[in-house]
């Protein structure tokens, strides 16, 4: 937990890496600190320049600073950013210096923690910083900023709510045990119990495309040996990444590469071949990753030698296929005329098939299109408000579905016991609100007698 009263400072963008650097300052004495750098105290956001002296006097670097005055800042607190050139050793020196005027170093995300303490975000939209540094595609920058700007936490502030208000009902009942929960506000809560519970269900659901966006779609080539996994690999790419030889076989492990496609990060693997005649043991091994990252695949693209055409044997990839995750690649197009091919395979009947040659790049692009398509048809499953979660949010969502789910059993059975069914309910309450990080007593209270006339 940062001391609040502390000033700190860090060195926001990485010197070296771009012409300016940017230097933050954030706590209680910023105002002090400004004072002393540069005489006064200039009016919040306006940013200034003038010359940065050590505190021995000695020039330093010539920097544009901005005051930031609490709570309009980021964290909440005074604020100060001072934009110097980007040498390394002009940013370590200020650093230095404002280390010798008072400042310590900052902890990793401390800045984002103390927006959250001060109430600037709630949890969610602190990972969302995160989420929106480490974006690698158009589809999970646009996730992280409709998260920072609160999607999630609202829809969450939303379920609170409404599960805050059966609870005041339901509390209502054990504060004046005389009178037993009548039928119909039994049904009338079941209901609104059931509907937040559905809500919670689909929120759930986001969790894996959630993974797609923050880690790519793992996308694993297949194929039997020589059909060109590797080459189409070099060729999605740009470069020669995996080893091309006309002996099959060659690829015994699998390759990781990423690749991106319209809006989409692609985790795009080359597996080893599916050899159907009896593999020597290396080669067996690297079927056994291939069977591995199969499991594990979003989006196949299984490859076809398109001059030989052979029946399929491979029942435990073909039972994870269908249109919306996999496309065929009929590989070598350029030396199979299309009138020569034979009709496709049984398993692969109905799936989307493209005709390519990584050796010449012929129909790469239509590939890409159809890749595209694929993706675009994960996030389609979300719905249209693209909120998702990740692993901590489905934790609590599954600790919220677990707790709403006994209390749906409770009230569905007519059972009288109402002080379980009220700590089922806060149960979910509490695990909800983790998300957020923001669920207080004095809410629920609020509720209680706002729902009710009490004494009346």
């Amino acid at each position: 937990m940062p001391r609040p009263t502390e000033l700190i400072a860090a060195l926001g963008t990485p010197a070296g890496t771009a012409a300016l650097a940017v230097l933050r300052v954030s706590g209680a004495d910023t105002a002090r600190l400004v004072r002393e750098l540069w005489g006064e105290l200039p009016p919040a956001r306006r940013a200034r320049r003038a010359d940065y002296r050590d505190a021995g006097g000695t020039l330093v670097d010539d920097v544009l600073y901005t005051f930031f005055a609490g709570p309009n800042s980021y964290t909440g607190e005074d604020a100060l950013e001072i934009s110097c050139h980007g040498n390394p050793f002009i940013a370590q020196k200020i650093l230095e210096d404002l280390f010798n005027r008072g400042c310590r170093p900052a902890e990793p995300g401390e800045f984002t923690q103390r927006a959250f303490l001060n109430g600037r975000m709630d949890l969610s939209q602190a990972e969302a910083v995160m989420d929106l540094i480490h974006a690698r595609s158009e589809r999970a920058l646009a996730a992280a900023h409709q998260q920072l700007r609160g999607a999630l936490g609202r829809k969450m502030e939303a379920l609170i709510e409404r599960l805050l208000g059966v609870l005041a009902q339901v509390e209502a009942y054990i504060d004046f045990p005389d009178e037993d929960l009548p039928a119909e506000n039994r049904a009338a809560v079941l209901a609104a119990v059931q509907a937040i519970l559905r809500e919670t269900e689909q929120l759930l659901a986001t969790s894996h495309y959630g993974e797609m966006l923050r880690e790519g779609i793992k996308t694993v080539i297949v194929g039997e040996p020589n059909v060109g996994k590797s080459s189409l690999l070099n060729r999605l790419i740009g470069r020669d990444r995996a080893l091309v030889s006309p002996e099959p076989g060659t690829t015994r492990d699998f390759i990781e590469e990423r690749l991106l496609v319209g809006g989409h990060g692609l985790r795009l693997i080359d597996t080893a071949g599916l050899n159907r005649n009896a593999p020597q043991a290396l080669e067996k091994l690297g079927m056994e990753k291939t069977g591995e990252q199969v499991e594990a695949a979003d989006l196949f693209l299984w490859v076809l030698d398109a001059t030989a055409l052979n029946e399929l044997n491979t029942k435990r990839l073909s039972e994870r296929m269908a249109p919306d995750n996999t496309v065929v690649v009929l590989n070598k197009c350029d030396l199979a005329p299309i009138s020569e091919m034979k009709s496709m395979p049984a398993p692969l009947a109905g799936l989307p098939v493209v005709q390519v040659s990584a050796q010449t790049g012929a129909g790469i692009s239509a590939l890409l299109t159809e890749i595209e398509k694929l993706a675009d048809g994960f996030q389609r499953q979300q719905g249209g408000e693209l909120i998702v979660i990740n692993a901590r949010h489905a934790h609590a969502l599954t600790s919220a579905q677990t707790c709403l789910r006994a209390a749906i059993a409770r009230l569905s059975r007519a059972d009288r016991a109402v002080e379980l069914l009220a700590s089922e309910l806060r149960g979910a309450l509490e695990a909800l609100g983790e998300i957020s990080g923001r669920v207080d007593n004095e809410r629920m209270l609020d509720h209680l007698f706002a729902s009710f006339c009490i004494g009346k």
